[in-house]
């Protein structure tokens, strides 16, 4: 049974690897599931026309009501989106959704997430000064709001949404919630989209939630109300817009995903990465000596803390063997990324180990493979890099405010990170290098 509080992320990950390359393991209520932990079986299963993401399509026990929508982790695979879309469903879903994350706009944001990257930093500072120059959270001050900045700007959502949607998405990731509670963050979540779709459709502007929503208007999705996982159930076939845009469902469900995405699993990147240097100055000399590149450290980082530790869920479309296991047609499997990422079989014995020089600091999978690969890792990485170099280069004494194995981590065992992350900045650089 996986732990719901993910109190220990990667000694459960090296159990089950210990165990063979997929194990069995029991889900909140019960569901059982395949776990993957081998980097090479989860790199051809992730590519693998035979495992879909599709409940609707692929799980027998959602389409026959055995799991229901009243299941705790019920919102990870009723939604109805790019990541949960299979065949030609989800390259129409991928066509749509790719604009939103092209190389040129990409970069075009370079310049503001310096600009919110610096700001924040500016708090940080007043923050340490106040304090007599002793310990602040830069979790809480600078980790935690950079990415959700970027990504409210980036889909234009108004500053009375802002509170509600983080709060929601919190809830999203936390796996240790009852049935009930998991059922009133999910009506929230599509009241509260429910009323920013509705608000950009009266005020469009430059932004990815005018432009998705042009897209599906455009092709015939209409405006109609959007069924919450209550109301659909989870033996309701998939609804699909019927023409080359999104239907209402699909529009905010692709809202959640990337809004969702495109937060937590950054803000556990930085927490993680900023974790990981203090936690071992030789690291960050490597960097500061022109050895390593900013570049480097967030992939090193990304691999052996993979910011989403296990991904739910995937399924059998037909019986697939691996070695001597056969999963079969219909089962649902876990992808343990924090598993694969320390696989010594690719990244050697100490594969446990922070190395930003290391050779196979590449070879991970933590932002997925295949079709499903994720499309915001671009903005991911610029963000992490632009982050770490500005917050390094303004507190160049930076110190950890915790020891080894003191980071109390995200209470999930899909997110994570570090909850807290105590540092002494120190005095600050008359400029950011």
């Amino acid at each position: 049974m996986l732990d719901v509080l993910g109190r220990d992320v990667q000694g459960e990950a090296a159990v089950l690897r210990g165990r063979g390359v997929v194990s069995r393991v029991v889900l909140p209520g019960g569901v059982g599931a395949w776990v993957v932990t081998d980097a090479g079986v989860m790199r051809g299963l992730l590519a693998d026309g035979r495992v879909s993401k599709d409940a609707y399509r692929h799980w027998p026990a959602w389409r026959r009501g055995e799991v229901s929508g009243s299941w705790p982790l019920a919102v990870w695979v009723s939604v109805q989106n790019l990541v949960t879309s299979y065949g030609a469903e989800h390259r129409r879903l991928r066509g749509l959704m790719a604009s939103a994350f092209t190389a040129r706009r990409v970069a075009l944001l370079a310049p503001r997430v310096e600009e919110i990257a610096s700001g924040l930093l500016d708090g940080v500072q007043e923050a340490a000064g106040r304090g007599g120059g002793g310990v602040v959270d830069v979790r809480e001050l600078f980790a935690l709001p950079l990415p959700g900045r970027v990504m409210l700007e980036l889909f234009g959502i108004p500053e009375e949404f802002r509170g509600p949607l983080r709060e929601i998405i919190d809830g999203f990731f936390d796996t240790a919630v009852s049935s009930q509670e998991a059922q009133r963050n999910y009506r929230a979540l599509y009241s509260t989209m429910g009323e920013l779709v509705a608000f950009k459709r009266r005020c469009p502007g430059e932004d990815l939630t005018s432009a998705l929503i042009a897209a599906g208007d455009a092709g015939g999705g209409g405006a109609e109300g959007a069924d919450t996982p209550d109301a659909r159930g989870a033996s309701g076939a998939r609804k699909v817009s019927g023409g080359g845009g999104l239907s209402e469902k699909e529009l905010v469900d692709n809202l959640i995903m990337l809004l969702s995405a495109g937060c937590e699993p950054t803000v556990n990147l930085l927490g993680n990465a900023v974790a990981l240097l203090l936690g071992d100055v030789g690291q960050l000399e490597l960097v500061r000596s022109g050895r390593a590149s900013w570049g480097d450290v967030v992939e090193e980082a990304v691999r052996v803390e993979a910011p989403g530790a296990n991904a739910i869920l995937r399924y059998a479309v037909e019986d697939v063997r691996v070695g001597e296991t056969v999963i079969e047609r219909g089962d649902a499997l876990v992808m343990s990324f924090a598993a694969a990422g320390r696989d010594p079989g690719v990244h050697g014995a100490d594969a446990d180990v922070f190395d930003v020089t290391r050779a196979t600091r590449r070879e991970h999978l933590s932002f997925g493979h295949g079709v499903h690969y994720c499309l915001g890792a671009p903005l991911a990485r610029l963000e992490a890099e632009i982050a770490l170099r500005a917050l390094f280069g303004r507190f160049p004494r930076m110190r950890a405010a915790f020891g080894p194995g003191e980071l109390p981590r995200t209470e999930s065992f899909i997110s994570n990170g570090p909850r807290v992350l105590p540092v002494v900045p120190g005095p600050a650089a008359a400029a950011a290098v």
